[in-house]
């Protein structure tokens, strides 16, 4: 008898743990459908950023939460699902750009998603920035852009420079503000835009340029804000910067300066992850993303061009964000 009783308690037992863990994983894959975990950076993602109100927004929308991981900037996010390549934690990449998609491409990390209204929404290219002229598949898709350029002071008393090549003269010595390439998106655009102008001389250019730095800052936050705190009347940024100033009336003393040689572009993109734990999620953010409501959200949060061509930009774009020739 007492066989029989102890037989039936650990079969009751038995039974109460594997609906406990049934019912836990269910709870777990309910609770991952109505939840995508994005990779991003923290300009985005922050207070300040287009990513709280993107989120907020979509959820009223579909219901599914955004949880986002402040990871780094593009390298850094990319490098991360790299490392989760076999067990993916992040649905959506935001934040990779033009200059880490080859790698991201190559990576097997995305997949191909092409979001609801791209083709007539985003211009091609743009999207062959990411993807590549010709691809017959999309991996990347844009939200955002500008060009790279020096910011400067206008009331610094010293001449404005018209050419990367200025930017040697004894003149500017100690004056200019860089990112470094090993940390920041813009210290690689920096490095992309000598690249693009002095071809095989761009470490001559490099070397030469280096009594002219102030600092090699370890990101734009760190750089600009000396920048604006006065320690240098040059700041190298995007030409989209100034509109932030203008538009908060803060003056209109700092200008994106183009240059003659032209520059160079960033375009950043977003990308679903292969294997994302929520898949279908994942495919309604990438949607969102680039929808018209979402999209009137960058110009005043993330300060570039919006990748959506029916955005209608606020009026310090026009005042202070100039569109420069391209090089390649």
């Amino acid at each position: 008898m007492r066989n029989k009783f102890a037989k039936i308690f650990l079969l009751t037992i038995t039974t109460f743990l594997v609906l406990g863990m049934l019912t836990s994983a269910s709870k777990k894959k309910l609770a991952r459908t109505n939840e995508i975990v994005v990779y991003t950076y923290n300009s985005f993602s922050g207070e300040w950023g287009a990513g709280p109100e993107i989120a907020r927004l979509f959820e009223e929308k579909t219901g599914i939460k955004v949880t986002y991981a402040e990871i780094g900037d593009s390298g850094q996010i990319l490098s991360k699902a790299i490392l989760e390549k076999k067990k993916p934690v992040a649905d959506v990449l935001v934040g990779l750009d033009n200059y880490s998609a080859q790698k991201a491409l190559k990576s097997g990390v995305i997949t191909d998603y092409k979001p609801e209204g791209a083709d007539t929404l985003i211009p091609a290219e743009l999207t062959e920035k990411l993807n590549g002229a010709g691809s017959k598949k999309q991996y990347l898709t844009p939200y955002d852009y500008s060009h790279f350029a020096f910011i400067f002071n206008t009331l610094s008393g010293l001449p404005a420079p018209t050419c990367l090549e200025d930017l040697t003269k004894p003149e500017y010595a100690k004056k200019i503000i860089i990112m470094d390439s090993k940390t920041s998106t813009l210290g690689v655009g920096f490095e992309e835009w000598v690249k693009a102008v002095y071809k095989d001389k761009a470490d001559d250019y490099l070397t030469r340029i280096k009594p002219s730095l102030l600092t090699v800052a370890p990101g734009w936050s760190v750089g600009y804000g000396m920048f604006t705190d006065g320690e240098a009347p040059l700041c190298f940024s995007y030409t989209t910067s100034p509109a932030y100033h203008v538009e908060y009336d803060e003056g209109d003393q700092f200008k994106a300066l183009v240059f003659t040689d032209g520059h160079v572009m960033q375009v950043e993109g977003a990308a679903v992850v292969k294997g994302a734990p929520n898949l279908e999620g994942a495919k309604k953010f990438m949607d969102f993303l680039i929808s018209d409501e979402a999209q009137n959200l960058i110009p005043l949060t993330q300060w570039m061009f919006p990748a959506n061509k029916n955005v209608e930009l606020p009026a310090s774009y026009a005042a202070a964000a100039p569109v420069p020739k391209t090089i390649e």
